[in-house]
This record gives structure tokens, C-alpha cells and sequence, in this order.
């Protein structure tokens, strides 16, 4: 389904109204409202002055965007810190709220997670050779953005 064209503003009220209703939604980073204001066709003074609106009235909060981020991508589609922590840097979140959205992330389910993974890839290889089908299931955990060094330790201790 294609999306409609977006209809430009008519003033920064407008605008302010329209991303009040976009992040009410869901949570989203600066980049996005950025990006969704110069959609708008919302520029310079007019676009910082909405920006820093929302930002006030809490309906932007880079940290809070963080943290649900980083349990959404963990609990949902089961990715690993290092692929969550890259997504998060893409969208120029700060160290200090990737820090803080990687504490939603319990060592404990972290683990768990990085197990159900590797059993679910499991059953899927037919490789017959015990050590190229370790070696695909090491890639793939990491290519799903789980450490390295925590999936190599983890299969050999599922031996």
C-alpha cells in the first residue's frame, strides 16, 4: 500500500499539531520529526521552535525512544546488542541513551534468547559436519547481532 502525499503545512501551529499526533503513536527519534517537519515543508526557525515544543511537552524523548527501541528489537525480533546498538547510532541516538537502552536488556533473557535462537538454526541446517555446522550457526547468531565471542562460548558449551 503506498502512502498518500503528505499535505504540506499552512502554519508552525499545524505542524506542531500534525507531530504531536506522530509521536503520540509511537515513540521516535529527533532524525524522524526532523525528517517528517522538512516533509511538511517546515524549515529553519519555524522547524527548531516545533522541535523544541515537543521536546517540552515530552512527546520527543530521545532516551525514552532509546530504551523502547532496544526491548522492541530484543523481545520482538530477537536481535543482539551489537544490531541494536548500530540501528541506534544510525539514527544519531547519543552514547548515553544507547548506555542506557542497553540496560533493558537482563543478562539473563539475553542469554535465554541467544540459546532459542541458536536451537531454532539448529533445526534448520542439514549439515551433517559437526564443525561447519557450528560454524553456520555462529554466523547466523551473528549476523543477527549477538557477539561473537558469546556465541562461539555458548555453542561450545551447548557440546
Amino acid at each position: 500500500m503506498e502512502k498518500g502525499p503528505i499535505r504540506k503545512y499552512t502554519s508552525k501551529a499545524d505542524a506542531l499539531v500534525k507531530l504531536q499526533r506522530y509521536c503520540a503513536y509511537q515513540d521516535r527519534c529527533h532524525q524522524e520529526v526532523r525528517s517528517r517537519l522538512i516533509e511538511l515543508g517546515c524549515y529553519g526557525q519555524d522547524l527548531e521552535e516545533v522541535m523544541a515544543n515537543l521536546i517540552e511537552e515530552k512527546f520527543l524523548d530521545e532516551e525514552r525512544f532509546a530504551r523502547s527501541f532496544a526491548r522492541g528489537k530484543f523481545r520482538m525480533k530477537q536481535w543482539g546488542r551489537t544490531r541494536i546498538r548500530q540501528e541506534l547510532k544510525l539514527r544519531n541516538i547519543s552514547e548515553y541513551c544507547i548506555r542506557k537502552a542497553m540496560e533493558e536488556i537482563s543478562e539473563q533473557d539475553y542469554l535465554k534468547t541467544l540459546m532459542e535462537v541458536l536451537e531454532k538454526r539448529s533445526m534448520q541446517i542439514a549439515e551433517g559436519n559437526d564443525f561447519a555446522r557450528k560454524g553456520k550457526l555462529a554466523q547466523y547468531a551473528m549476523s543477527r547481532g549477538f557477539e561473537a565471542e558469546l556465541v562461539w562460548k555458548t555453542l561450545d558449551d551447548r557440546q
